[in-house]
């Protein structure tokens, strides 16, 4: 593994940085110092000039609108975006970009990815996850929502719960029950499934720190045609849980970007607060530092096996464990740093509230306490901690499988 790019990368990430500058304003100091309204406003703009420029979707092929190139680009437009003060894309673009359009991808038939996909790049198509329910969280295979073929269409009945984003989005890719005489991960179907139609209804949850990202989405004979399932009927599982290593691996080598300029900002907070000389404040950071390094170069590991064919495995489990639980550190550390100030948060709330927030954002308070209280709930989304151990424990280290309860 090499920790750097080639020089053609280095070009293209060079030429990429005075595109950059071309459009913005000269006194531009990050898309953090804006308020929300005009931080979603000038996403979507700057994600529309960078579209019609080339540079989103770099590393999809060239015929259904990406740029044909290896994913080492993808990871140089990330840092260089960063590097700029720039979001890396709209919030929905994780679900669309990141995960099913790399689905698509590995399992869609060639109808699916000439209609999804461009539409998904061009950011004309946003999109949300249905996985959760009630009753099954991290035991995603208990999934009861059920979808019952009806000549060319499925009708769709149940509830999710925890659909990030779904009151932005226009369609949903919902694991459902098809065949409820299987057992249960072999009666599983990955559909994809439009939100704007009466069968379907969200409802937002409120969250402890003030944002209502989450939803509750209810399914009446909400209908989606036979040719929007992605894969084989029943072979929901397998679809499913390969999304969920795009989800957990598939940022590997970029979230570290973030996590690299939030730690700055974390230690100039120390220097105002003037406890940049703590012994005790210096080596917490001192750990923070180490692993973003770490980070990175594991995102970098990542990358080397993309490129040379090896795909995303259980192995993405230890990136989502490592920068969740990494995140929730930081959070606490900014919260000692603040002192008796975090009790009354004031100023500017983040526009990323559940991660980094955006490049070149404020110190206030607020952020940061938002940043805390939704720490602890990156633990939890995309796959519980518990969960990502057992996954290594059982599919890395070949350790025995945890045992399970005998039903009643």
């Amino acid at each position: 593994m090499e920790p750097f790019f080639n020089p053609d990368v280095q070009e293209y990430q060079r030429t990429l940085g005075d595109f950059l500058r071309s459009i913005l304003p000269d006194d531009f100091a990050g898309s953090g110092q804006l308020e929300l309204a005009e931080f979603e406003k000038f996403s979507e703009d700057i994600r529309r000039q960078l579209y019609e420029a080339g540079y989103i979707a770099v590393s999809y092929p060239k015929e259904y609108g990406g740029g044909g190139l290896s994913p080492e680009y993808h990871v140089a437009v990330a840092e260089e975006l960063t590097r700029a003060g720039l979001p890396l894309g709209v919030g929905n673009d994780v679900f669309g970009l990141q995960m099913f359009g790399n689905t698509l991808l590995a399992f869609g038939t060639e109808e699916q990815k000439q209609r999804f996909l461009p539409r998904i790049i061009s950011g004309v198509d946003k999109w949300c996850q249905g996985y959760s329910e009630p009753g099954s969280g991290s035991d995603l295979a208990g999934a009861k929502t059920t979808a019952v073929q009806d000549g060319d269409v499925w009708r769709i009945n149940g509830q999710k719960i925890w659909t990030s984003l779904a009151h932005k989005a226009d369609w949903i890719f919902v694991l459902v029950r098809t065949d409820p005489d299987a057992p249960k991960h072999r009666g599983l179907t990955l559909l994809a499934c439009p939100l704007d139609q009466p069968g379907v209804e969200r409802r937002p949850i409120k969250q402890i720190s003030g944002e209502a990202d989450f939803n509750e989405t209810f399914f009446t004979d909400a209908v989606t045609g036979v040719e929007n399932t992605i894969g084989k009927p029943g072979d929901g599982w397998k679809v499913a849980t390969a999304l969920l290593e795009f989800e957990r691996g598939g940022a590997a080598a970029t979230l570290a970007v973030r996590f690299d300029e939030e730690l700055d900002r974390l230690t100039d907070l120390a220097r105002q607060r003037g406890r940049a000389g703590d012994s005790a404040i210096r080596e917490r950071l001192a750990w923070c530092r180490a692993r973003v390094l770490a980070m990175r170069l594991m995102g970098y590991k990542a990358l080397t096996d993309n490129l040379a064919g090896r795909p995303i495995g259980p192995e993405a489990a230890l990136n989502k464990l490592y920068w969740s639980e990494y995140h929730r550190v930081v959070a606490e550390l900014s919260m000692d740093l603040l002192g008796e100030e975090a009790l009354i948060p004031t100023g500017r709330r983040p526009v990323i509230p559940d991660g980094p927030d955006a490049p070149g954002a404020p110190q206030d308070s607020a952020g940061w306490v938002t940043g805390f209280l939704n720490g602890r709930a990156s633990t939890i989304f995309a796959g519980t901690s518990e969960i990502q151990r057992n996954l290594l424990a059982e599919r890395v280290l070949g350790m025995p499988r945890e045992p399970r309860v005998p039903a009643q």
